[in-house]
């Protein structure tokens, strides 16, 4: 029996989408509801969960532990109301769930919107075991639990699925400034500092968000701090550090900025969870006209993920300043259909085809961008792509 455990509140916009995916995977949907003031708890109800209630206990964890309290599966899948599972993904789960010593079975998700960092692996389906349970603050998990338990238990496995499992949206841009979330990973992240000097899960994500906020300085002391602190098995967290420390100096120290990436692809993850390092190792390369080895990077990032859009938009730039015009075209078009509203990629596909001589369709894929530009808001970058393009073809005044 497999039970889906969730928490939510206020979720009536995603919880649906959510509850639909596991439908007929799941014999148990339990979603434990912290104060919804909206339609979640009834269109939970509708969708066949059972909805308990609790006051908010301030914490991830504690939340979570109550739910897992309440369900009665002898396996448990642990979403959030922002994530969906893939149908592609029920085969493999349910086979490795059939091996009897099999504890826990990592996931890989897909982070829509996120920039660096396309895939993460997180621990979200579980034998339920009176000795697991989660802890952290924010992003609250089990793995302390787990890796106490496998030295009682050692016979137990934890296993990967190899094939992504898990779309989350929370990463978008709008659901970042709606959700407040960057502070609340910040204060939490702080906090888990202050209780855990040097722990390398807090410093790679509050150095990340140092880095990423232009505190380039205190960013990088907390990420060398992180991999000071980094044990043999956190392969996961030594990545990340690395790959921030490669963003860190990316404008500053180019040579330190790729030795900090080829670290980060030494470590042995998944090639989706290292996507990151090897786009950006590649982007590196095509600045310093190293046209060879960036298209090699690149190529390994598309065969890899090729969901990942962002791979193929950076093989296009790499081909047309390589001269291949009809390697770009093919490049951008793959990625536009990966991601048909990204005004960066009907740009970049405008000044390929103006390559080619083709200059109607360059002609449409300007205004394509600059209308998606002004339907963003980003009105002073389509004022200067409408100066630019119209420099090289007859736009319309509109």
């Amino acid at each position: 029996m497999l039970s889906l455990s969730m928490i939510a509140r206020n979720e009536e916009a995603q919880i649906g989408r959510c509850l639909a995916s596991v439908a007929g995977f799941c014999d148990e949907l339990l979603v434990l509801d912290t104060g919804s003031t909206d339609n979640t708890k009834s269109i939970a109800s509708e969708a066949g969960a059972r909805v308990e209630t609790i006051e908010w206990p301030g914490d991830f964890a504690p939340a979570r532990n109550r739910a897992l309290e309440l369900v009665q599966g002898d396996w448990v899948l642990v979403l959030d109301a922002d994530e969906f599972l893939l149908s592609d993904a029920k085969a493999p789960l349910q086979a490795l769930m059939a091996q009897p010593d099999v504890l826990v079975i990592n996931l890989l998700r897909f982070e829509a919107g996120a920039a660096q960092s396309p895939y993460s692996s997180v621990s979200r389906l579980f034998k339920r075991h009176p000795a697991l349970n989660w802890n952290r603050a924010y992003h609250a998990s089990i793995d302390d639990s787990v890796e106490k338990l496998l030295q009682t238990e050692p016979q137990w496995r934890v296993v990967d699925c190899p094939e992504p499992a898990l779309v989350h949206s929370g990463y978008q841009l709008e659901n970042l400034v709606a959700g407040h979330k960057a502070e609340r990973l910040r204060q939490a992240m702080e906090a888990e500092l202050a209780a855990h000097p040097g722990d390398p899960y807090a410093c790679a994500k509050l150095g990340g968000l140092e880095i990423e906020s232009g505190a380039i300085e205190r960013g990088i002391s907390l990420l060398q701090q992180g991999l000071a602190h980094c044990s043999e098995g956190q392969s996961s967290e030594r990545y990340e550090l690395q790959l921030h420390l490669g963003i860190a100096y990316s404008q500053s120290d180019l040579p330190r900025a790729e030795q900090h990436y080829r670290a980060a692809l030494n470590e042995p993850l998944n090639p989706r969870l290292s996507i990151g390092a090897r786009l950006n190792l590649g982007a590196l390369m095509l600045r310093q006209n190293k046209l060879e080895e960036a298209a090699s990077h690149t190529e390994a990032a598309t065969r890899q993920a090729p969901e990942v859009a962002l791979g193929w938009y950076n093989l296009g730039l790499i081909r047309r300043k390589a001269n291949n015009i009809a390697g770009a075209l093919e490049a951008y078009e793959t990625a536009l259909e990966l991601a048909p509203n990204n005004p960066e990629i009907h740009q970049n596909l405008g000044a390929a085809q103006l390559l080619g001589g083709n200059f109607e369709t360059a002609r449409q894929s300007f205004l394509t961008a600059i209308g998606l530009l002004l339907s963003q808001g980003r009105q002073e970058e389509a004022r200067e792509l409408a100066a630019k393009a119209g420099e090289l073809v007859k736009l319309d005044a509109a």
